[in-house]
């Protein structure tokens, strides 16, 4: 099948404006603010990239940032993907009482504002003793109901009851059937999933400025400190973006293909 010239330059149009955002950070942090204000501003990049990269290392601890997105996200990343393919095998193929009505509690916490939380779950984390520790961050997003949901969804379609059939004639525990058959299966939600997750935990602002302070940040919350003064130095701020950036575009490039084969085998199984 061939999309013709039309399709082509339809293609090539959505790249390039989906692209600019990108290429305009890149410009913006090589660039002085003097050279923002300019009408029109310059589209090629300029020389001060590293004087932006260093003037964001002064104005706010960027590195202890990145290495707390990184090991907040990580972990999110790493429970949500576990917790949600378990909870979703067992909604998708396993026989309870009770399955629906814990599926519909499960989909139904997703129509809670999560800000409506936020009062008592800062006095618990209080409580413990968590508050300014990245524990506080991490342990409310291990699950997540859409997690759930999605990798629920994904299972019914993807994994055949004959398959788990056999793995029981076979002798296999549920534990067995999991690790054996249902993950080598679910791989691409899973990547899918994972990609979501981490992008949601590093762009999160809210819950992280309100249980962490600047001697402690994430990137979101690091960044907030920079450009400061009566003008903001949007090429300083740009910098610190570019910075913060570049971690989720490292994580689409390792899963790429998974999400891709996970999306088509989706539209496929449709």
């Amino acid at each position: 099948m061939h999309g013709g010239r039309l399709a082509y330059a339809l293609l090539i149009l959505a790249v390039l404006v989906s692209a600019f955002p990108f290429y305009w950070t890149i410009v913006a942090a090589s660039r002085s603010n003097a050279d923002l204000a300019k009408v029109p501003p310059s589209l090629l990049p300029g020389p001060n990239l590293m004087r932006n990269v260093e003037a964001v290392m002064e104005e706010a601890d960027i590195g202890k940032a990145l290495l707390n997105s990184l090991i907040v996200s990580g972990s999110i990343t790493v429970g949500t993907v576990l917790c949600c393919t378990l909870a979703g095998f067992a909604f998708a193929k396993l026989r309870f009482r009770g399955r629906g009505a814990l599926l519909a509690v499960t989909v139904g916490t997703m129509m809670i504002p999560p800000q409506l939380g936020v009062i008592p779950l800062f006095m618990l984390i209080a409580k413990l003793e968590w508050v300014n520790q990245l524990q506080s961050v991490i342990l409310p997003g291990l699950v997540s109901a859409f997690g759930v949901f999605f990798m629920r969804q994904f299972l019914v379609q993807a994994l055949p009851d004959e398959l788990i059939e056999a793995a029981r004639v076979d002798g296999a525990s549920s534990a067995r059937i999991f690790w054996s058959v249902v993950v080598p299966i679910a791989r691409p939600g899973m990547a899918v999933l994972g990609l979501l997750t981490f992008m949601a935990a590093w762009n999160d602002f809210f819950w992280p400025i309100v249980a962490l302070s600047s001697q402690n940040p994430t990137v979101q919350v690091a960044l907030r400190q920079l450009g400061g003064g009566y003008v903001h130095d949007q090429s300083v701020i740009m910098a610190g973006t570019l910075l913060g950036t570049l971690p989720v575009l490292l994580v689409f490039g390792l899963l790429g293909r998974q999400i891709v084969g996970g999306i088509m085998q989706g539209a496929v199984k449709g």
